[in-house]
């Protein structure tokens, strides 16, 4: 990898350049060790946005920002765009598309991917959204299918091309579908005026008995009333069963047709090979309190990736655990690593929230809870703070601020064509 190796310096390997990665690469001193930091893309995705930039609200750039302009100018940084494929524990080592490179301590910082559940006709047939590149083919496939429903005389087909199914109803499944509401209501009926845009049916599909399960009752039935309020088919205790590009089998023998089944309904960490059966749960790496895998001493996993054991059921898989636990691994060894005495990692949950479209939202923090138009200010507040550079938020707000007095979403473009798999017989 062309890095050279500085014999005073502990070389600190970081593998992800999400929330927690970007948060230890940044603060690190520089005095103290060698960071480099690896990502299979040149930049940091702010993924909470990645629904408006799926349907048509916010230009990708927009949600991305480089991470060579995030941490520049710095002394003992290196940054390599490569895919690691393998790690070596024992040889302290790892593997990628651009060639091996030894480290002294490694941090797993990889995130999650999509969990199907095992369920491969799911997998090839459905859309999942934890990429840029991902939200991009959604968007595609949303106007391609407008376009192919204009050409079609048969009605069931076009029916079926019209109809959208989100599976999950965490915050991602409500703010789909609550995008796909407000563009069927706003802004459809001016694109396509020959087409009969009541006949567009977006189902969401939740397994549990309601939605929002990491947040309150109170947001949950919220959510639930404004979704229906704005046209969304809900479905709770709805467990899916198989899908095969055109018909979505529930159990209980039910069935919808539709072209268009977006998979909202879990993750998984990304774990890379290498590591034993022992050292994973639930597709998690087990970690302790000092977020240090239980087998190996120099490596530490922070995240979406990160399972600690000691928190029922590891950590929320969202942004604000993986930052925090990011700034303190970074404490950890800027500060900490010559002590005996170093304090655990306590997770500080600060609050959840969703939007569920204009005017409308739900927000849960510790000591009170808000719904409807100051919600959907505080969301867009924290979200817009939240997000990497000025130009990013600026033009993020610039978007908001024409789509509110509007109601048109500008970046209704077929970029890049999205090619529906086809089924197999």
């Amino acid at each position: 990898m062309n890095i050279p190796k500085i014999n005073n310096l502990k070389r600190v390997v970081i593998i992800g350049a999400g929330f927690s990665g970007l948060q230890v690469a940044k603060k690190l001193r520089r005095d103290k060790f060698q960071v480099i930091l690896i990502d299979k893309n040149n930049y940091h995705t702010f993924q909470p946005l990645l629904y408006q930039v799926a349907t048509a609200g916010l230009e990708p750039d927009s949600i991305a920002h480089s991470i060579r302009n995030i941490i520049k100018k710095t002394k003992n940084f290196f940054f390599r765009l490569a895919y690691v494929h393998y790690i070596n524990t024992e040889k302290q080592k790892i593997y990628t598309n651009v060639g091996d490179l030894s480290y002294d301590y490694l941090i797993m910082s990889t995130g999650s991917v999509t969990n199907y559940f095992g369920n491969k006709n799911i997998e090839s047939f459905s859309l999942p959204m934890k990429s840029i590149p991902e939200a991009l083919d959604l968007r595609s496939l949303i106007l391609q299918d407008f376009e192919s429903a204009l050409l079609t005389k048969d009605d069931k087909e076009k029916e079926r091309l019209m109809t959208f199914v989100i599976v999950g109803g965490g915050p991602t499944g409500v703010e789909l579908a609550g995008a796909l509401a407000e563009m069927k209501k706003y802004v459809l009926p001016h694109d396509y005026p020959d087409l009969n845009i009541q006949s567009m049916n977006i189902h969401l599909l939740q397994a549990s008995p309601r939605l929002l399960d990491g947040m309150s009752e109170k947001s949950a039935k919220q959510a639930y009333k404004n979704l229906k309020e704005l046209g969304v088919i809900i479905w709770l205790n709805c467990l899916v069963k198989d899908y095969d590009g055109k018909v979505v089998f529930i159990e209980k023998n039910k069935r919808i047709e539709s072209s268009n089944v977006i998979w909202a309904a879990g993750v998984k960490g990304a774990i890379i090979k290498g590591f034993l059966k022992e050292d994973i749960k639930g597709h998690r790496i087990l970690v302790d309190n000092y977020l240090k895998t239980i087998k190996y001493k120099n490596i530490f996993a922070i995240g979406d990736v990160a399972y600690m054991k000691s928190y029922p059921n590891g950590h929320p898989m969202t942004a604000q655990p993986a930052i925090q636990q990011g700034n303190y691994l970074s404490e950890y060894f800027n500060h900490f690593s010559d002590q005996k005495n170093i304090p655990p990692f306590i997770y500080k949950n600060l609050g959840s929230m969703a939007t569920i479209g204009r005017n409308k939202a739900v927000c849960d923090f510790p000591y009170f809870k808000l719904k409807g138009f100051l919600a959907w200010i505080v969301w867009m507040f924290i979200h817009l703070v939240s997000l990497v550079g000025f130009r990013n938020r600026t033009i993020a707000l610039t978007n908001w601020i024409i789509q509110y007095f509007h109601y048109n979403k500008s970046v209704r473009l077929i970029i890049r064509p999205f090619h529906r798999k086809k089924k197999i017989i």
